[in-house]
């Protein structure tokens, strides 16, 4: 054990940075601990003694530079400061809890960088909480999970005040500026349940929008009551315009009450397309189980028409035959036929990416996986943090988002759109 632990002090410069790092050192540091016996992590682990030697040193280091000399060096001119002793200090890193002596000064004027005064943990171990948090682990499941692999014991107040911490990033990223200009953006939700007295159903929407380049940009996020109208998506839309957003081309959503009117109030030449896919699951609701599967067959010409003349004619079929038996069937598609017709337009590559908030589906899945976990929120601002995590823990370079890239980059050549400070041509 004592060979182990010179070597460690040798070790130290092996990780001192990224080009100082000896392999062959750090393969022999780990030889000499294996044949001396000791596990390489854990508690008592060579991890664990490596960080806290390398805190240690680096510590030290801070304070020589405050002062100006090394220790036990003759300053010149008088030593106007000078060290004073240590205090003992237990910091939670990814290595497991970890006992350090901070270095002290005689003025008092010390402030370490690395271990900050009051500093509990390192920033690993906050960004391992956030992480798990955005997975969908619950408070308590991720405390036992740290006991568990790290032996920290960090309580869940603690968790939560760490996943508190995330709401001012949040409002900065709300309030970002956007582009100027965006081909299609979707707005589509997910029902969270927020304790507000009782337990109820609270929607929380997502603007995601197509960039030029084909990338994905998710706006924002808004909670509602479920009862939202006009005003309330005039205020949702002008925010967004606000901040940059000038035109959009068209918009995809699922019939939410309100919002066409007020996507031609603030964007009048937007194109506003209602969702296929929801207005078929929204039928469904109105037949009984046993003919969805006729009323799909009968639905289909009518959306895979090739004009809106041709879809017409098919709805007056659908319309001939299915009225009697469910006459609400047939308001539903009448009332939103003004939505459902615009992406008709389009040649059949845009067709199949714009008449569904589909496009949406991968996030959709990561939110309802960390809500699902909570059950339900005690706040807006609560149920907020967490979709937001869940939104931010997406990778931004994984392969589906380079095949959304790939895919919305076809997409938009065959929209044939240029950009001139707004949507001039293209726009059908």
């Amino acid at each position: 054990m004592t060979d182990v632990a010179s070597d460690i002090k040798a070790g130290e410069a092996a990780v001192s940075g990224t080009g100082a790092v000896d392999d062959g050192l750090v393969a022999e540091l780990v030889a000499r601990a294996q044949a001396g016996g000791v596990k390489l992590t854990g508690e008592g682990g060579l991890l664990q003694q490596l960080t806290k030697r390398v805190l240690q040193s680096a510590l030290e280091g801070e304070l020589t530079d405050h002062l100006g000399h090394e220790p036990g060096e003759r300053a010149e001119g008088g030593r106007e400061n000078y060290r004073n002793g240590h205090r003992s200090k237990t910091v939670i890193t990814e290595s497991g809890p970890v006992e350090i002596a901070v270095p002290r000064d005689r003025a008092g004027s010390f402030e370490p960088q690395l271990v900050k005064k009051w500093q509990r943990r390192l920033g690993g171990i906050d960004e391992m909480v956030l992480s798990l948090s955005a997975k969908g682990l619950t408070h308590g499941e991720i405390s036992a999970h740290l006991a568990e692999v790290y032996g920290a014991e960090i309580s869940k107040s603690t968790i939560s005040t760490i996943t508190d911490s995330v709401m001012a990033g949040m409002t900065e990223w709300q309030n970002r500026p956007l582009d100027s200009v965006y081909p299609v953006v979707f707005i589509d939700c997910v029902n969270v349940k927020v304790r507000d007295g009782q337990v109820a159903n609270r929607p929380v929407y997502m603007a995601v929008a197509v960039t030029a380049e084909g990338h994905r940009d998710i706006l924002g996020l808004w909670i509602g009551d479920g009862g939202e109208g006009a005003k309330y998506w005039l205020q949702v839309l002008t925010e967004i315009k606000n901040r940059g957003a000038a035109d959009v081309l068209m918009l995809v959503c699922d019939g939410l009450t309100g919002l066409p009117d007020a996507v031609n109030t603030v964007w009048p030449a937007t194109i506003v397309q209602t969702c296929v896919v929801h207005l078929l699951r929204n039928s469904f609701r109105y037949a009984a189980r046993q003919d969805w599967e006729k009323i799909a067959k009968a639905l289909r010409p009518v959306y895979a028409a090739p004009t809106e003349d041709a879809a017409l004619e098919r709805f007056v079929e659908f319309s001939d035959t299915w009225r009697k038996k469910y006459p609400a069937i047939v308001r539903l598609w009448e009332s939103a036929w003004a939505e459902f017709v615009p992406f008709l337009q389009f040649d059949v590559e845009i067709r199949k990416i714009v008449c569904t908030t589909n496009a949406i589906e991968s996030i959709n899945a990561r939110i309802r996986k960390a809500v699902r976990a909570r059950g339900h929120f005690p706040t807006e601002q609560a149920a907020l943090k967490c979709v937001y995590l869940a939104v931010m823990s997406l990778d931004p370079t994984g392969t589906g988002r380079k095949r959304w890239t790939m895919r919305w980059k076809a997409a938009l050549q065959a929209f044939d759109i240029t950009f001139d400070g707004r949507l001039t041509v293209g726009r059908r």
